[in-house]
């Protein structure tokens, strides 16, 4: 872990937006108010409370540049195999430009608790908000790649207030949802080192921080790769993990798909369907994936252009990006044009195009070759939900064999890559029922 002196983490980006933080500071009294990106002047364990205000100017810039789009031909098949289509993506733009509304999910998001502390030299942010139930179990939520704390917020409400939401006061949560280093209102390393062996440890400490000495991990994407590193660091405290992208993949089908073999002829149906799942996806979906553990820098046209970011965001699995694209072809599906532009317009305002891939680099720095799906090992109590549509489906015997102490597995009939987002009444079933034999333990 490199630490940054306090210095060094005020860099340019955030200065331009001081005046207008300390315009907010007299009319927000106890809590500062606080601009995207702008750092914050904490102690070490200092826990801070922050609001959003992002300048009106960063909007009309924004509009301005997806108005000046230069537009490539569009491609020449019929189907989304070159990547995210044209028409698509010029609705989204059109949509973006004259229809929609960041103000709005800054509203939302101004309307829940929201903190920075530092922990290692380096600015984190978090959503936090406790139940009033007695009991209630606490859980950090981490989300992935490309999602942000605006994965999460369809679930908040519903866990916490169980009794309002067709539970009982026993499925209660206290939830942290923290923003990943790099990522949305986090600062952003300035030196290589943030990867899941270094996050997971800076939950524990923040879940240590805030008084937390009993609770659970949950995520999926990057969140799952924190949450199983923390199952094997086993911080004081955590009793188990969920996962919704579980990390199940037998060492022998790990190394057929890498070596491009058939599939080995004793796989059940349901392995099958993970096998062809993961072999469209390492043949055709990782490309992404690829270059930001190789080249991060590079994408530097993520940076300067919106509609370049949207469509490098949209590009991240084939089933979410259909659904993506259904929804901007005006069909009804568990994500809406705003939910897909709030993330898109997270990541742009707070520039972390880079500073986000950046975290496949620093995780390949530290691979022992082995791929994202395989197993690593977890003793801890473990709970897994497989959506159908995930980057695949684990199966059962998969799960049973990956985690010894699997406490939960369910198969779910809609959903994939972002789980709380587009499908949170399963999600929130799911956590009631994957901690319930947990619960006992706080």
């Amino acid at each position: 872990m490199h630490s940054q002196p306090r210095s060094e983490v005020i860099n340019q980006d955030r200065r331009q937006f001081l005046n207008t933080a300390a315009m907010g500071i007299a009319a927000a009294g106890a809590a500062r108010l606080f601009s995207p990106k702008m750092a914050v002047a904490a102690n070490s364990g200092e826990i801070v409370p922050f609001r959003i205000n992002v300048p009106e100017e960063q909007l009309v810039d924004l509009r301005r540049r997806v108005k000046a789009t230069r537009w490539p031909d569009r491609e020449t098949v019929k189907d989304a195999s070159q990547g995210v289509q044209l028409a698509t993506i010029q609705e989204l733009a059109r949509y973006w430009a004259t229809d929609y509304d960041w103000r709005k999910i800054e509203s939302k998001l101004n309307a829940l608790p929201q903190f920075i502390t530092e922990i290692d030299g380096l600015d984190i942010h978090f959503i936090h908000v406790r139940s009033k139930h007695e009991n209630a179990l606490p859980m950090i939520v981490t989300h992935g790649w490309p999602g942000s704390i605006i994965e999460q917020m369809k679930i908040i409400e519903p866990l916490t207030n169980p009794t309002a939401h067709g539970g009982s006061a026993s499925d209660a949560f206290h939830l942290v949802i923290p923003s990943l280093p790099g990522h949305g209102f986090s600062g952003k390393p300035t030196a290589p080192g943030w990867n899941p062996v270094t996050i997971a440890r800076a939950w524990a400490t923040l879940m240590q921080r805030l008084g937390y000495t009993r609770y659970v991990a949950q995520g999926g994407d990057w969140g799952n790769a924190v949450s199983e590193v923390m199952a094997l660091q086993r911080p004081p405290g955590l009793l188990g993990i969920h996962t919704n992208m579980a990390a199940t993949v037998p060492s022998e089908i790990s190394k057929a798909l890498a070596f491009h073999e058939a599939p080995p002829s004793n796989l059940t149906a349901e392995e099958r369907n993970a096998w062809d799942q993961l072999a469209d996806f390492y043949g055709k979906g990782l490309a992404y994936a690829l270059e930001m553990s190789n080249r991060p820098q590079t994408l530097y046209g993520m940076v300067d252009s919106p509609v370049g970011l949207a469509g490098w965001m949209l590009d991240h699995d084939i089933r979410s990006y259909a659904m993506i694209a259904r929804v901007f072809d005006g069909q009804s599906e568990g994500l809406t044009r705003d939910d897909v532009l709030d993330n898109i317009t997270l990541y742009w305002l707070t520039n972390t195009a880079v500073s986000s891939a950046r975290l496949y680099w620093d995780t390949t720095q530290i691979s022992t070759g082995g791929g994202f799906f395989d197993v690593r090992g977890v003793k801890l109590p473990v709970a897994v939900s497989a959506f159908p549509d995930e980057i695949y489906a684990a199966p059962r015997s998969w799960a049973e064999r990956a985690y010894p102490n699997l406490v939960h597995y369910n198969k779910l009939p809609r959903g994939g890559h972002f789980a709380a987002w587009e499908q949170p009444a399963f999600f929130v079933s799911e956590m009631r029922a994957a901690f319930k034999s947990l619960r006992q333990s706080i």
